[in-house]
C-alpha cells in the first residue's frame, strides 16, 4: 500500500458492503452515501440483476450500519422500477432527519447509446423521479416523477449525480445532474451539466444552472461536463466539480455557482491538479472550516489507485493526502462521519475495480502543504 500523506491515515479495516454476486444480484455499481443525524450510515448503489452492464433489471438499493461503517445491516431495496431500471442515486438528508432519494428511471431495453441517439420513445427513455425515507432508510415512499420539472424536452441522455447531492445552509437541496442534448454529428450531441433545485424539502423541484458544453461561447477551453458533484464552500459558494468524456486538456472540470447553484460565474473549465482516467469522482466540504475534498482514481491510464485528494483554495489547487492502494478502482462518494474522520464507499477489487464496493474510514487531512 502507498504510504499515507501528512496528517491522514486509515482508520481501521475495510468493510465490504456489497460484493458482486451477493444478495441475488450480480453486480453492485455507482456508490453514494449520506450520513442521518442519529449517526446512520446509509450506502446506495445499483443492484444489477443480470450482470454489470448499464442496462436490464436494476434497482437503487441501501444497506446501513449504526457503527460508523464498521458493519452492516440487511439489504433494502430503495427504488424498483419491476423489470426495468432506477438506478443513479442521489441521496441527500435534509434537516427533518428525512432522507430525499433523487434517481433516474428508463426502459431496461434501453442502452444509453441508443438513448443519445434519440432511438428510444420519451416515455421509455430517462425520466426523473424522487423517494424519500423518514426512519433511517428502513423503509420508502411510494416514489414520484418530477421529470417535466427538471428535463427540457430535447434531452436525450440525463443522469444523476452519481454520488450523494447537497443540503445548503439555507435549506435549498442541489443535485447535481448532467445531459446530452440532439446533434447529426458523430458523437450524437454533446455532454452538459445542470443541476436541479429544491427550496421546500422535495416537494417542487425546479432546473438551476445549464452548462451545455457545446463551444457556442467561442473559448478553446470549452469542456463538456459529464457526471458531477458539487460542496458548498465556507464562504457559501457551491462548488461544482465534473467527469468530462475525454481526457485532454484534463479529466475533469469545474466551476462555482454564487447563487446556490442558479447560475455559474463562469462555464466549467479544466482542472488540471485532479490527474486520471475518464471517471466519476466526488467532492466533500469538510465542516465550516475543514479542507475541501476529492475522491477518485489517480491513475491516468487506468481506473485504479483510488486518491484522496485536499484543497485548501476552494477547488483552485489540489494535493494527494492518502493513496488507498495500487488496486482497481473506480467509483466513490465520501460521507463526513465525525470530529476528523471521512468515509469513502467506492468500487474496487484484486482483479478488477467491479469485484466489491467497499468503505474505509480516513482522517481528514490537515490544511498543512505536502
Amino acid at each position: 500500500m502507498t504510504a499515507a500523506g501528512p496528517g491522514t491515515r486509515p482508520e481501521g479495516t475495510p468493510s465490504v458492503p456489497f460484493r458482486a454476486g451477493d444478495d441475488g444480484y450480480a453486480s453492485f455499481r455507482i456508490p453514494a452515501a449520506v450520513r442521518t443525524p442519529t449517526g446512520t450510515v446509509l450506502a446506495f448503489c445499483e443492484g444489477r440483476v443480470a450482470g454489470r452492464a448499464d442496462h436490464g433489471t436494476i434497482r437503487v438499493v441501501v444497506k446501513r450500519s449504526t457503527d460508523d461503517g464498521r458493519t452492516w445491516g440487511p439489504l433494502v431495496v430503495a427504488a424498483d422500477n419491476g423489470a426495468d431500471l432506477a438506478g443513479n442515486p442521489a441521496p441527500v438528508v435534509l434537516g427533518t432527519g428525512r432522507v430525499l432519494l433523487v434517481h433516474v428511471r428508463n426502459a431496461g431495453y434501453a442502452t444509453e447509446a441508443a438513448i443519445r441517439r434519440g432511438e428510444i420513445a420519451p416515455e421509455d427513455g430517462r425520466r426523473v423521479w424522487v423517494t424519500h425515507s423518514d426512519d433511517d432508510g428502513l423503509t420508502w415512499s411510494p416514489p414520484t416523477e418530477i421529470t417535466a420539472d427538471v428535463k427540457r424536452p430535447e434531452w436525450l441522455w440525463y443522469a444523476t449525480g452519481p454520488g450523494h447531492a447537497l443540503r445548503t445552509r439555507t435549506g435549498r437541496v442541489v443535485v447535481p445532474a448532467n445531459h446530452s442534448v440532439p446533434d447529426d454529428g458523430p458523437d450524437n450531441g454533446p455532454d452538459g451539466g445542470h443541476c436541479l433545485l429544491s427550496d421546500d424539502g422535495g416537494r417542487t423541484w425546479s432546473l438551476g444552472y445549464v452548462d451545455d458544453g457545446d463551444g457556442t461561447a467561442g473559448r478553446d477551453d470549452e469542456v463538456a461536463a459529464n457526471e458531477s458533484t458539487a460542496a458548498e464552500l465556507p464562504d457559501g459558494r457551491l462548488y461544482l466539480n465534473a467527469r468530462t468524456m475525454s481526457p485532454s486538456p484534463a479529466p475533469r472540470a469545474d466551476a462555482y455557482s454564487a447563487d446556490g447553484g442558479r447560475t455559474l460565474t463562469a462555464p466549467f473549465r479544466p482542472q488540471p491538479h485532479l490527474p486520471g482516467p475518464v471517471c466519476q469522482g466526488s467532492v466533500l466540504q469538510f465542516g465550516a472550516s475543514g479542507p475541501l475534498l476529492f475522491s477518485g482514481p489517480a491513475d491516468p491510464a487506468a481506473r485504479a489507485r483510488m486518491t484522496l485528494r485536499v484543497s485548501t483554495d476552494a477547488g483552485a489547487t489540489w494535493r494527494p493526502a492518502h493513496t488507498l492502494d495500487d488496486r482497481p478502482a473506480a467509483y466513490s462518494d465520501l460521507v463526513p462521519l465525525g470530529a476528523r474522520t471521512v468515509g469513502l464507499l467506492y468500487e474496487t477489487g484484486a482483479g478488477g475495480p467491479y469485484e466489491t464496493i467497499t468503505f474505509r474510514r480516513l482522517a481528514v487531512p490537515t490544511g498543512g502543504p505536502a
